[in-house]
């Protein structure tokens, strides 16, 4: 490239021309220098950077900033624009921690601010203290040694004078220095404001008109209020809250940006206080409408700036549904913020309402399941326990009112949002009596929602059944036994010994015994003690149950017991419900519930329907509702055609036995519901 060799040759001109007495040479080397950096650096290319390194750049231009050292009036000898292009140079090499180290040990850092203190006092423009300060500020970015130079060899005054210049490129550069100085770094950030940089930056430069000063001044501000209460206080004393509001509204997006994030620590200085006064005085608004801005910094500080001031109820605020969107935003930080927002908004009671109106908690769930931040996580999930917490009082009745609202959208949310919040004590008022109920189980069958509002419903029924009843699953139910039952032992199962009665099943005899049978089946008992005609007979025919669900029966009869094989399980419930084995038909529900699958599930919904096992019934239905997802998006023929039908079927057993269970909960008391 073109810069390889014209490197050389103009470090070779500005090492040669330093002591010469023609500056013409001198002066065109380091101008053509200067260009060249400017253009390569716009490339952002970082190769010539190594170049210029390699070939003594350094040592080279350091010296040129000493060449008006010793002389009264600088610009009587035309040696302007050799210093201007030398700090020009040097501040773009400081991009580079090698450079920032090597140009300062070879004692730049002085010559900065000896140039600033030439050439800021004169009234005319000064390009060379403009470009010293640029250059102070590109060496101490993130330098502490650099910082720390600075301050000991007196740089901090001399930088805080550009504040006040006429000049408004010369106020930016020592305003943007003052900036890169103060940034994590107490003894700087105190000695600039000693320095009576306060009220330049406040009355002077936050008022400004033009945008790049009124930026550089905002920005100082946020560096030096950084971990510092006592600075917060006196920037806020010396009137900077108005002109930081005002600058929400500004055409320069950085502006916006720095003024929101500053309006965020100014909350923290005094919460009750200083947040009421960020309200009063109109910032909310502009904050709220900044959510929305292209500029994801923007939304970013706004979103932090809201997030502060919603941790005090006098100063909630809208934006509800920006910051939502903002939640949904692939941005982990405009993520946090915003969940850091919405946390606050939720902890006054006057937001719950629009909170649900908006679908909030939906969208809160969602995003608690997708987010990759932890920290993001937790502080949803806080939101959701924290609307849970204000679900009482007046804040309930509202929500509840709101499950009759004319607005289809605005009754969903709510009894969606009840369904999975609602304190336990309230579940028989909203679910029973206001008929949430009925609305829920509606929505189950309806056909034409989107999906996502189809798993949120089934989710959400889910959670409301696992509530109302401690015992919903079929396997935590425990099979009932007859109160009287005389049990004669296995040994007895099939035995022809004292045996008073014989079955023929599947053509094979089985004997049993009618005092165990009468005492354990009121079928039994029926057929033996009351008027049937199996009463005379000693040898009775099976036709309907198979061998093996027949002797299974007989150990339960005769034991009170039996382990029920999954593959016995169907023919034995019906054949327990045939003679009226409870206890039986109740390990016959287990073991079927234990192998419950999408596969089974529709055909064993059936089963229980058929021969009166509730349980049963219910623990299919809380099946498909747990698969809710999977019968969605299931395309196995052989499985469900459609999830709607599957609850269109299952829903009248499960409103049922949610009302029993509902009623059991309220304490067995039952109301009519409202008309």
């Amino acid at each position: 490239m073109a810069y390889h060799s014209a490197i050389p040759r103009l470090i070779h001109l500005l090492k040669a021309g330093i002591n010469s007495p023609d500056r013409t040479s001198l002066r065109n080397a380091a101008r053509q220098l200067a260009e060249l950096c400017k253009q390569e650096k716009m490339k952002n290319e970082n190769e010539w950077l190594d170049t210029i390194m390699n070939e003594g750049a350094v040592e080279a231009i350091v010296p040129l900033l000493s060449l008006t050292a010793d002389v009264e009036d600088p610009s009587a000898y035309a040696l302007e624009d050799i210093e201007r292009d030398g700090c020009f140079i040097l501040g773009l090499l400081a991009v580079k921690p090698e450079l920032q180290m090597r140009i300062t040990q070879l004692g730049a850092i002085p010559s900065f601010i000896r140039l600033l203190a030439q050439h800021s006092t004169m009234l005319r423009p000064q390009p060379v203290a403009r470009r010293a300060a640029d250059a102070i500020m590109a060496l101490s970015h993130e330098n502490v040694e650099v910082k720390n130079l600075v301050r000991e060899l007196g740089g901090i005054p001399v930088l805080v004078d550009l504040l006040g210049a006429l000049d408004p490129k010369l106020q930016r550069a020592g305003a943007g220095a003052l900036r890169s100085l103060a940034f994590k770094n107490e003894e700087n950030k105190t000695q600039i404001v000693e320095c009576g940089a306060l009220p330049l930056l406040i009355q002077q430069m936050l008022r400004s008109e033009d945008t790049g000063v009124h930026y550089e001044a905002v920005g100082v501000i946020g560096n030096l209020v950084h971990s510092s209460k006592k600075i917060k206080l006196l920037v806020l004393e010396e009137g900077a809250l108005q002109p930081v509001i005002g600058l929400l509204s500004s055409p320069c997006p950085d502006s916006q940006r720095e003024a929101a994030l500053l309006l965020g620590q100014f909350a923290t200085t005094d919460p009750t206080e200083t947040m009421a006064k960020i309200a009063q005085r109109g910032a909310i608004p502009p904050l709220v409408e900044l959510l929305k801005s292209e500029n994801t910094g923007v939304k970013e500080m706004a979103a932090f700036a809201l997030g502060r001031l919603a941790q005090n109820s006098d100063t909630q605020c809208g934006g509800l549904g920006p910051l939502l969107d903002l939640l949904e935003s692939k941005h982990h930080t405009l993520q946090h913020n915003s969940a850091f927002a919405l946390y606050g908004v939720a902890d006054n009671e006057d937001n719950i309402s629009a909170i649900i109106r908006l679908g909030a908690f939906q969208r809160l769930l969602v995003c608690a399941e997708k987010l990759q931040v932890q920290a993001s996580k937790v502080c949803i999930q806080k939101t959701i326990a924290r609307l849970e917490a204000k679900l009482g009082g007046r804040v309930l009745i509202h929500v509840v009112h709101m499950m009759r609202s004319s607005d289809w959208l605005t009754r969903r949310r709510a009894v969606i949002t009840l369904a999975r919040l609602a304190p336990e004590k309230e579940i028989f008022n909203i679910f029973v009596s206001h008929r949430g109920l009925d609305l829920l189980m509606d929505m189950l069958t309806e056909g034409g929602l989107e999906v996502d509002f189809q798993r949120e419903v089934a989710r959400s029924v889910l959670e409301l059944t696992r509530k109302i009843s401690a015992n919903s699953t079929i396997t935590e139910c425990t099979p009932e036994q007859p109160t009287k039952t005389v049990y004669l032992g296995e040994q007895y199962v099939n035995n022809p010994a004292l045996a008073d009665v014989t079955f023929l099943v599947e053509g094979r005899p089985f004997h049993a015994h009618r005092i165990a049978l009468v005492a354990t089946s009121d079928a039994f008992n029926a057929m033996f003690v009351g008027g049937f005609r199996e009463k005379e007979i000693n040898s009775i025919s099976i036709p309907n149950i198979p061998w093996d669900v027949f002797k299974a029966m007989m150990v339960y009869v005769y034991t009170g017991a039996v382990d029920v094989e999954p593959e016995l399980a169907s023919a034995l419930l019906q054949a327990s419900d045939q003679y009226l084995l409870d206890g039986l038909k109740r390990l016959c529900e287990i073991t079927l519930g234990q192998n419950l699958d999408l596969d089974n599930v529709m055909d064993t919904f059936e089963l229980a329907e058929a021969f009166s096992a509730p349980q049963l019934g219910k623990r299919c239905a809380l099946l498909a509702l747990e698969h809710y997802n999977d019968m969605l998006e299931d395309s196995n023929p052989n499985c469900f055609t459609t999830a709607s039908i599957v609850m269109q079927r299952m829903v009248p057993h499960l409103r049922v036995t949610l009302l029993d269970d509902t009623n059991k909960m309220a304490g067995g008391a039952r109301h009519s519901p409202p008309a």
